[in-house]
């Protein structure tokens, strides 16, 4: 079993060895190959997602991904390489669960996934400026084949996890020509579904119920802009972004990568929590590798070691352990 790690920027360069020492203990036998991408990788090759990393991660089908650091402003040459890498390996669907945890930065109850179509939308990276530099457009995308394999995703997921609701989220009274055509194509895969409850809101209204009552969502499926933002709102709820994995899903390829960005105010400091990238390694068994088991033993190892309350300092505060002690303390929950 191969996995191509990139441990990208920052603290993933903490976080990432972390969870490569949790999923030994479950797949002994698990193959590790080491691959560059990411801002710094940037800087000193001119690249940021170099053609032998992506040649290695489609070899591998399955990757690990630390965190990328990303200027907010036009860099020559410089695009986001996890965006690109999702695309080029076509990982269309990006999911990210919220699940209470028990930390005190959690709510009880909480339990959705967002499902987001992950390969078109506004991050197309379509963008170009006019007026000398004074005006900048960028194209939104939304095609009926991505909208109907998104939509079949969130479905399937729904049947499997035994979950009651997919929530369609749009703009469609706004955009009806992309945005209504996402909202159509679902609707139209949810008549196989009958089992499946589904109702829709629109992502404002969806933006004020994820900050009222998040337990109202079970799977939320939405085009690729609302759910990064939205699944990082429900991340507060889970016990911040320090606690949030996703999984960005393809038909041959699967990309593991944690919600949370690079974080270069702790880097380096060794107390990055190491949590999400754990969960996202689990999700990799899960719902990749098909070894449920194996996910089941990671999820319960994390659960019992927050449960006992000695948190890294984004939950606890300056007193908090560092990212090599709570991972040796998940270690030990696995035996």
């Amino acid at each position: 079993m191969k996995l191509c790690v990139i441990k990208g920027d920052g603290i993933g360069h903490e976080v990432v060895p972390a969870a490569i020492r949790v999923l030994r203990q479950v797949l002994p036998e698990l193959e590790v190959h080491y691959a560059p991408a990411g801002w710094e990788q940037f800087e000193k090759s001119g690249s940021a997602l170099p053609a032998a990393t992506v040649e290695r991660a489609r070899e591998a089908k399955a990757v690990l991904f630390g965190a990328c650091s990303s200027p907010s402003y036009p860099v020559a040459g410089y695009s986001s390489p996890i965006v690109k890498l999702r695309r080029l390996l076509e990982t269309y669907a990006n999911l990210r669960p919220t699940r209470y945890l028990p930390v005190p930065t959690a709510r009880a109850g909480v339990d959705l996934v967002v499902v987001r179509e992950n390969t078109e939308g506004l991050y197309i990276g379509d963008e170009r400026t006019a007026d000398a530099g004074d005006t900048g457009t960028a194209t939104k995308r939304i095609t009926r084949y991505a909208s109907e394999r998104i939509a079949q995703t969130a479905f399937r997921l729904a049947i499997s996890e035994d979950r009651r609701r997919v929530t369609i989220v749009h703009k469609g009274n706004v955009m009806p020509q992309t945005d209504g055509l996402f909202r159509r194509v679902a609707y139209e895969v949810s008549r196989a579904y009958p089992d499946i409850e589904t109702d829709e809101l629109l992502v404002d209204t969806a933006a004020y119920w994820m900050v009222k009552d998040p337990t109202r969502f079970d799977v939320v499926l939405t085009p690729n802009l609302y759910g990064d933002i939205l699944s990082d709102m429900a991340a507060a709820w889970g016990g911040g972004l320090g606690l949030a994995p996703a999984l960005n899903l393809g038909e041959e390829v699967a990309i593991a990568e944690p919600v949370h960005g690079s974080a270069p105010d702790i880097a380096g400091q060794g107390i990055a929590n190491p949590t999400a990238v754990v969960l996202s390694a689990s999700m990799l068994l899960r719902h990749h590798w098909n070894q449920p088991a194996s996910a089941d033993r990671i999820d319960a190892a994390v659960h019992a070691a927050l449960s006992e309350g000695d948190y890294t300092a984004d939950i606890l505060g300056t007193n908090g352990m560092s990212t090599e002690e709570f991972t040796d303390i998940i270690c030990r929950h696995l035996g």
